[in-house]
């Protein structure tokens, strides 16, 4: 039924309070902290990939911008680990829902912009026209990009739900057919099982990839560094 399926995405393990949006904070009470005076690993590895973010996002934000890369690293670690969270059995998966990637995209896109209508002005107005917009065309063009503007952290919050869920709802559907599967069946249910859960892995990378570029993106167009 498909009240039982979407059931798996139902936060509510009570009237009174959800205990099931513990699982989004729960992996910071297991992270280990550094003992050794020689790094491991695993705190390399990590090394390695927070400085090949820094690198690409300094690319993207202006030189006026610098201290964003430390924020947007964060966040794309926190989208990631929740992401990967949600692939363990019984596990909640909090990034599965509007609530979870609102309360993320929403007061990001808020504080930028406030920003920047309220310190550039002009340079906001500016950025609703394309340069080299024929005069004809500016009218729709400003309705355009203000639409445009208005949506984004709605998109960025439906992108990264709809391909956790999309994902959940398929691995659903094939355990349960499994389960109802001869032994012929099963081996070839169970192969698809595991190619899945790979897929699965890499969606919830790249997801928390593209929610934290997209974010530094929009910041670079408002956070406008004045050369003249």
């Amino acid at each position: 039924m498909m009240s039982n399926l979407f059931s798996t995405f139902d936060p509510a393990t009570s009237i009174s309070m959800s205990l099931n949006w513990l699982s989004t904070f729960i992996v910071l009470f297991t992270l280990p902290c550094l003992f050794w005076l020689i790094p491991s690993r695993h705190s390399t590895l990590l090394y390695l990939v927070y400085m090949k973010l820094h690198q690409e996002f300094k690319m993207l934000l202006s030189s006026s911008t610098k201290g964003f890369t430390l924020l947007f690293m964060s966040l794309f670690s926190f989208i990631l680990i929740n992401n990967l969270m949600g692939l363990l059995p019984y596990v909640f998966t909090s990034s599965s829902h509007l609530v979870f990637t609102m309360s993320l995209a929403l007061p990001m896109w808020l504080s930028l912009m406030a920003f920047g209508w309220i310190n550039q002005t002009q340079h906001m107005f500016a950025h609703l026209i394309p340069e080299g917009t024929p005069p004809g065309l500016m009218p729709f063009m400003v309705c355009i990009e203000t639409v445009s503007n208005i949506i984004r952290p709605g998109s960025l919050a439906v992108r990264l739900t709809a391909n956790m869920i999309a994902g959940h709802l398929l691995m659903c559907l094939l355990g349960n057919s499994a389960a109802t599967s001869n032994l012929m069946v099963f081996p070839f249910i169970l192969m698809i099982q595991i190619m899945l859960m790979m897929f699965e892995l890499a969606v919830a990378i790249i997801q928390a990839y593209v929610f934290s570029v997209l974010s530094t993106l929009y910041t670079s167009e408002v956070a406008y560094e004045n050369t003249q």
